[in-house]
């Protein structure tokens, strides 16, 4: 396994100090060597972005990197991005999510020497950032250039849940085989490729990780920029895991309101007090429900901690399910990508509930917490 890990600090600061903060550990590798940025909006080193950082130390940046919703994190989910030029700085952004494959060509692999990748992730293995990470890591391996991870917390970083990956359903939302809740940070889950031998290629990417500083995996940290257009704070993050299968359904789950991943309802939900209108907004052209009364069910009151306790809380989606009652048909095939298995649609449709479904993955968790022990960098 090719990989150089720069080690956590035992520090008694209580602030955690991200991998891209730490500009010491990192710039000596990047001296004299042309540089891709794999990055987007999250990319923030104090005031500044990490891109600006790399270029007033003289790093020769040569082209950019960015994932779903663009660079500067502005567009739909799922809606391509085309490439550009960075017009603060001029560097060329290759967009990843609107090119075939999602990789870099050989000639783009070709004009850099190192890889550094800076990206918030939420923790959950229907994010996408991971899933262009990895990619990114399988073209190094395959063109011979190092990458270098810059480590952030895992807001969801505190528990691991869900089924691991059935990988008939490897999609573009899920991509390894890891459970819907991993509890790992990038710099972990890209170590964990490695050493798993989960690169197409079959090859181990040169890896650095420079780790945080501060930071255990029963840390709480709120994220100071949004990692997305629909993830505007810390509620939404924390129910995503519980609401994210609506995307699979008729049912909006708040897109298009100011309170995306935090509410959920739909038109035919009748009897519930609480109602939204799902309207066309940035970063979310054309949600589902758009334009239609949709009753249902306001999460933005539940405490963080009854949301942290709850863990994938599949009570919402079994609720809405025997409320909408039209049966089989409540479902699209994109559920299964989501939940990774076939047997929770079945469980549903035949009555069972979130706890009886819930016992049925727990020897995942257990299966892949062994698994995941060796790449774990932080308590």
């Amino acid at each position: 396994m090719f990989f150089l890990l720069i080690s956590v600090l035992q520090l008694s600061a209580a602030d955690i100090i991200t991998g891209a903060e730490q500009t010491d550990r990192y710039l000596s590798f990047l001296k004299g060597k042309r540089v891709a940025l794999f990055s987007n909006q999250t990319g923030i080193v104090g005031n500044k972005h990490v891109l600006d950082v790399l270029l007033e130390n003289g790093v020769n940046v040569v082209v950019i990197f960015s994932p779903e919703h663009g660079f500067r994190g502005t567009a739909d989910a799922g809606e391509k991005v085309n490439s550009s030029i960075d017009t603060k700085t001029g560097v060329p952004i290759c967009s990843l999510y609107g090119i075939k494959g999602g990789i870099p060509d050989a000639q783009t692999m070709k004009s850099f020497d190192v890889l550094v990748s800076d990206i918030q992730d939420v923790g959950l293995r229907f994010y996408t950032y991971y899933i262009t990470m990895v990619k990114l890591m399988n073209q190094c391996a395959i063109y011979d250039k190092q990458m270098i991870v810059l480590d952030r917390p895992n807001p969801n970083g505190f528990y691991v849940d869900g089924p691991i990956l059935d990988m008939k359903y490897k999609s573009g939302v899920g991509s390894l085989p890891v459970p819907v809740v991993h509890g790992l940070t990038l710099g972990e889950l890209a170590l964990m490729a490695n050493g798993e031998h989960w690169l197409e290629s079959n090859k181990a990417c040169n890896l650095i990780v420079i780790a945080c500083q501060n930071y255990t995996h029963q840390s709480k940290y709120a994220l100071p920029v949004a990692p997305s257009p629909n993830l505007p704070n810390m509620k939404s993050i924390y129910l995503y895991p519980s609401l994210c299968y609506f995307e699979a359904t008729p049912v909006s789950l708040g897109r298009g309101t100011d309170a995306p991943f935090q509410l959920f309802g739909h038109p035919d939900m009748k009897g519930y007090d609480f109602s939204f209108t799902p309207e066309s907004r940035p970063g979310a052209k054309n949600p589902p429900q758009l334009g239609k009364l949709c009753y249902g069910r306001d999460l933005r009151n539940l405490s963080d901690s009854a949301i942290w306790e709850g863990k994938i809380n599949l009570n919402y989606l079994i609720e809405a399910y025997r409320s909408v009652n039209v049966g089989d048909s409540f479902f699209t095939p994109f559920f299964e990508k989501l939940i990774g298995v076939d047997y929770v649609r079945k469980m549903i449709e035949e009555g069972c509930s979130a706890e009886q479904i819930s016992k049925c993955w727990q020897k995942d968790i257990e299966t892949f917490k062994k698994q995941r022990k060796p790449y774990l960098l932080y308590d």
